[in-house]
């Protein structure tokens, strides 16, 4: 629809709208997290399994998702799955609040200017969004990632660092390391983040074009679903890889200077990964990624579509 005279004349609305766009990215990515965490949580402990060593050289704690669930709920109890919750929501409205909102924004530029987005365009527009946000959420996602990885004795993968709460992180890490260490790892989920946000937010466009054009559903939850849900197994697909070495470089120990002991970086870490463990090591938890970024990815663009028409921001 296009916008009346009065509307144009009102030089604080495009500021609410923007403010509006990040709340609503925000809220949506939080509620979808509720949901979501616990295989967050199963997914990094499986990440971290076996972390640099060959198959065969070390004890398999978790045998796949579902084992890992009777585990860590056997050993720890509903807590357990819900580790890093707060940092995990934490993450959620700083990174996807950043990633939705400018995502949104510069789909409403692209159409201001008579062009519809296409695939290529959503593309770029989510992998800018993504490594943006990423950037802005990574001392979350560095914490939240620590704690989760954080077991009960006898059942631990990967290093422990044994957070006592999320503001105690923080302090800690700023503590020892300044602002640098809060940010240390960033480079890694800005990586992951560019790819899976680029797939997702991309995929979901298409998928959501093709099954209204195809099946002729109207704009509402089911199609937001089915679309969400195929976009989900995209992200799943393309993601894991980073997704296994950012959750290694944010969780590895750091020496007095603030660096990370096992990996210098990305591609050190990918490297690493591949010699020690061969190209399945980037796929440790492939199926808690997607068992957790199909329901994550449906719930995530639902919440944002009725948020987004609840506060009258859905453009024609």
């Amino acid at each position: 629809c296009e916008m009346s005279e009065a509307d144009a004349q009102r030089p604080a609305k495009p500021q609410v709208q923007q403010w509006l766009k990040y709340s609503t990215g925000s809220l949506a990515t939080m509620g979808a997290c509720l949901f979501s965490h616990p295989l967050e949580t199963l997914k990094t402990r499986l990440q971290l399994q076996g972390e640099m060593q060959a198959k065969g050289q070390y004890q398999k704690v978790y045998k796949n998702v579902f084992h890992a669930l009777y585990v860590v709920t056997k050993t720890e109890g509903i807590r357990g799955l819900q580790k890093g919750l707060a940092g995990g929501l934490l993450y959620q409205a700083m990174m996807n609040g950043t990633r939705l909102g400018t995502f949104d924004l510069l789909q409403d530029a692209q159409r201001r200017n008579g062009r519809e987005p296409d695939v290529f365009t959503n593309a770029l527009a989510g992998a800018f969004s993504g490594v943006l946000g990423a950037f802005v959420g990574s001392p979350a996602f560095m914490i939240k990632t620590q704690q989760q990885a954080a077991a009960a004795e006898g059942l631990t993968t990967g290093f422990q660092h044994r957070h006592t709460g999320l503001f105690s992180a923080f302090r800690s890490v700023y503590t020892q390391h300044g602002l640098a260490g809060l940010w240390r790892g960033a480079g890694a989920s800005m990586t992951r983040v560019a790819v899976g946000s680029g797939v997702q937010l991309s995929c979901y466009s298409k998928c959501k074009k093709y099954a209204a054009d195809t099946f002729g559903l109207a704009d509402g939850v089911a199609l937001h679903f089915g679309a969400s849900f195929m976009a989900g197994a995209c992200v799943a697909l393309m993601m894991n890889p980073f997704d296994v070495t950012s959750v290694r470089v944010y969780n590895q120990p750091t020496g007095p200077d603030g660096k990370g002991l096992y990996y210098k970086g990305t591609i050190d870490a990918l490297l690493k990964t591949v010699k020690a463990e061969g190209v399945f090591g980037l796929y440790k938890g492939v199926g808690a990624l997607y068992l957790r970024i199909g329901p994550h990815t449906v719930l995530t663009f639902v919440f944002w579509e009725q948020l987004k028409r609840l506060v009258r921001l859905e453009q024609d």
